[in-house]
């Protein structure tokens, strides 16, 4: 138990992907109570007060989503975006024969899965925590990727616009006492980084980071428990990539 975070709620959206999962028991282990959203949710699979299936990608059904946690809960003051996914694709796939252009079909759905997701579900709960003069924070996962990743424009724009959108929200909204911060993994050790790249990209991704190692889960819900739990801490993006972006 956290008395910071002892009897407190926080909104986890993306609350049933591995990632999600595993900032869920982090919070879980500090006494915190936890409302998970996600597009498709197995009450059983996940350790929360409420889940609720929902497409934040949607905004009647984020608006509704949203407005069903704070119903059932009362005021919120935390919200983590977690939900997101990798996607690859060049803007010309030089080794296609046919159709080498990156789709559009493609590049909005990673924009909304990214970038949507996240601006819909963090317009609705500050819109609550305006209205009820909740202080409090929310914590966006974003990537190092947002620095341009080829192969990986449209993922890298969408993580790019969450870091401007940190930074801005900071601005407007530090004023009534609610905070934004980013965390920006590196290279994560998980399933879908294994899915997403080749085990030789992986080898080469490893002998360029200073620390010669994968992050772990663990140590990217560290930082958010950080962020957080630091209420001097606002608009800022946490890096966490073993060193390399220095």
């Amino acid at each position: 138990m956290d008395p910071d975070l002892a009897d407190r709620t926080a909104i986890v959206t993306g609350g049933a992907g591995f990632l999600g999962r595993n900032i869920v028991a982090g919070f879980r282990a500090r006494g915190c109570k936890v409302v998970v959203l996600d597009r498709v949710v197995e009450p059983s699979s996940v350790d929360s007060e409420v889940a609720i299936a929902c497409d934040l990608t949607d905004p009647d059904a984020a608006e509704a989503a949203v407005r069903r946690a704070w119903d059932r809960m009362g005021p919120i003051p935390i919200l983590i975006n977690a939900v997101g996914s990798i996607q690859n694709a060049p803007l010309i796939n030089l080794a296609a024969r046919d159709d080498r252009r990156h789709s559009f079909e493609a590049w909005r759905g990673t924009i909304d899965a990214n970038l949507t997701s996240v601006f819909l579900a963090t317009v609705n709960h500050v819109d609550r925590m305006v209205a009820s003069r909740t202080r409090g924070v929310v914590v966006s996962l974003s990537s190092i990727a947002a620095a341009g990743n080829a192969g990986q424009g449209a993922y890298s724009a969408a993580k790019a616009g969450v870091n401007a959108m940190t930074l801005a929200w900071a601005k407007e909204l530090g004023p009534l006492g609610i905070r934004f911060v980013a965390v920006a993994p590196g290279f994560v050790d998980t399933a879908s980084t294994r899915s997403a790249l080749s085990e030789s990209i992986v080898k080469d991704w490893i002998k360029k980071t200073p620390l010669r190692r994968l992050g772990s889960v663990m140590e990217v819900t560290s930082a958010v428990m950080f962020a957080v739990q630091n209420d001097h801490l606002t608009g800022k993006v946490i890096e966490i990539d073993g060193g390399l972006t220095l």
